[in-house]
Order: C-alpha cells, then structure tokens, then sequence
C-alpha cells in the first residue's frame, strides 16, 4: 500500500507540476505586494483542491455523462499528457503569462488552478488511478502534492532564490521526459484494451 502511494504520489508531482505552477505563480505575481501573493496563492489552491475532489468524487459518472469509456478517455488523456510533456521539455510556456500581469487576484488564482493545476491531464489521471487504486489512495496523493504546491507559493520568493532559472527550467525538463512517458504508457495501454 505504502509502494502504490509512493508511485501515486510520484505519478501526480509529474501531472501537476507544482514547479511549473510555481514559476507561472511567481512570474503573474510578480508585482504584487507579499500579502496579495500569499492569498492569491491559497485561492489558486483552493480552487484546485474543489475541481479535483469533485472529479474524484464524480470521475466515473463524468465519463458516463460525456457518453465515453475509461480506455477512450486514456487515450485522450494520453494524447494531452505526451503534448504537455513535449512542451515542458521544450522550454515552451504552459500558458501565455504576459498578458496576466494586470489581472485581478482572483482571475490570476483562477488561471493557476485551471488549466494549470487541475488541467485535463490532472483531470484524466484522477480518474484512471481512482479506477485503478481507489479514491482513498488517490485522494491521499492529490492532497499531498496540492499541499506541496500550496507550500512553493507561500514561499516563492524564498524558492525562488534557492533553485535559480537554471536549476528550475532543468527540474522541469527532467519532469517533462517522464510527463510524456506516461503519456505514451497511457495511449499504448488504452489502445490494447480497446482492441
């Protein structure tokens, strides 16, 4: 069990990404002032914490609604997992963050939380891994990384320091191989069980 929630855990710091979340976070909240940052941060979180507990909740029913199959949505989810990877390897930004600056708070933790955290990879691999280990393991590791990712916001600028643009954008590089294994693993395997 301790294994399955190691892997899980693993599974969902690579499908969030809170360093990619985090270098968006800090970038967007660059001029405002330290309070502003921390609040706009647990809002983002917030937000997150709701979309991806209510996907575990309804994961199945979702699909069932959407008129699709577990190993369909694999397939997509896969399809988005190998484009989100390719991106990070790349260096390419995850969303345009130029235009986000001058945003209200609660518009930039909106744009944190979704697509950036909870995006459709996020969303797809809650499901899978709901179906394959059960909610309470998957719950268990999607709280743990949220909490990790909650945790680089309030202290971005203390990370911020720590990690440099180089150490960050290899970290993300790193993290954007094993995106897009997955990504692979996920189209490869819903395709096996279709046919």
């Amino acid at each position: 069990m301790l294994g399955t929630l190691l892997q899980l855990i693993i599974l969902f710091f690579v499908v969030i990404d809170p360093l990619a979340s985090f270098l968006v976070f800090y970038s967007t909240s660059s001029t405002m002032v330290p309070k502003e940052r921390q609040k706009t941060g647990i809002l983002a979180i917030l937000i997150a914490v709701l979309l991806c507990f209510m996907v575990l909740l309804l994961g199945q029913r979702l699909l069932e609604l959407f008129s699709t199959t577990l190993d369909e949505f694999r397939i997509a989810g896969g399809i988005i997992l190998t484009i989100l990877g390719i991106k990070m390897v790349l260096g390419e930004p995850l969303i345009n963050t130029h235009d986000k600056k001058d945003n209200s708070a609660k518009a930039l933790a909106s744009i944190i939380a979704t697509p950036l955290i909870t995006g459709p990879a996020t969303i797809f691999t809650i499901i899978i891994a709901s179906n394959d280990y059960g909610k309470f393991l998957t719950g268990i590791a999607v709280g743990i990384v949220l909490l990790i990712t909650v945790l680089l916001f309030l202290m971005s600028n203390k990370v911020k320091k720590l990690l440099g643009d180089t150490a960050t954008q290899v970290a993300t590089t790193i993290l954007g191989l094993v995106t897009l294994s997955w990504g692979v693993k996920f189209i490869i395997l819903g395709i096996k069980n279709i046919f």
